[in-house]
């Protein structure tokens, strides 16, 4: 390959960030921010496609893919810090300019990203990311009911969250045409959910969502709404 994708790390915050890179270096760059619960890897084929044009960056989040999974303990699992980590991570590696790709949960981290610095960013690319109240159906309603009262609803909702139905239903949906998805797509990704210490991670960073709710209008003139 002309310009095959590489995989480092390096230190942010002491803490160490995996992050994948292809391109060329003195092409555009583009920033890639990965969703719940994936990793960098999501990016994998993006970047077979867009290499020969743009220099991609894909970092991993604390706790999320090849990153360190700081104990909860000794690590905020929250969105301004990962935003801040994020942040720390593009000026370690001396971005002055790129494009911000926000997928999903890459949303609230990017957005944070975009309000610290926003001469930074020259374009948005949003994909299932929401900045308004609108965009969150019918089924967050149990998640607003664990927001409310934690402790009464956190079994629940980690039993949800860590199912291998659930994370099957966030690849395929309702597509009947099931037979286009590889099944190691959830397979792999429900094994990487049940690692050790990973269910307190998930759970303290969906408890912590409900901050992101609170900053959409803060959010919305960023995204254009």
């Amino acid at each position: 390959m002309k310009n095959p994708t590489t995989y480092k790390t390096i230190q942010v915050d002491g803490v160490k960030i995996f992050y994948r890179e292809a391109g060329p270096v003195n092409a555009p760059t583009i920033l890639l921010l990965h969703g719940l619960p994936s990793s960098s890897r999501m990016f994998e084929s993006l970047f077979n496609r867009l290499s020969d044009r743009f220099h991609l960056i894909a970092p991993d989040y604390p706790g999320y893919g090849h990153s360190d999974w700081p104990n909860p303990k000794e690590f905020s699992y929250t969105f301004d810090n990962i935003a801040n980590v994020m942040t720390h991570f593009s000026e370690a590696l001396k971005l002055a300019k790129y494009t911000l790709y926000m997928s999903d949960y890459g949303g609230p981290v990017g957005f944070r990203m975009v309000l610290a610095h926003p001469e930074r960013v020259e374009k948005l690319i949003v994909q299932d990311a929401v900045a308004h109240n609108e965009g969150l159906g019918a089924n967050w309603k149990k998640r607003r009911e664990f927001w409310a009262n934690r402790k009464e609803n956190e079994e629940a909702l980690r039993k949800n969250l860590l199912s291998l139905e659930t994370t099957r239903t966030r690849h395929v949906g309702d597509d009947p045409n099931v037979e286009l998805y590889d099944p190691d797509l959830w397979t792999d990704e429900f094994a990487y959910l049940n690692q050790p210490g990973q269910i307190q991670i998930q759970s303290d960073l969906f408890y912590d969502y409900q901050s992101n709710v609170i900053a959409y209008p803060k959010w919305q003139p960023a995204a254009g709404y």
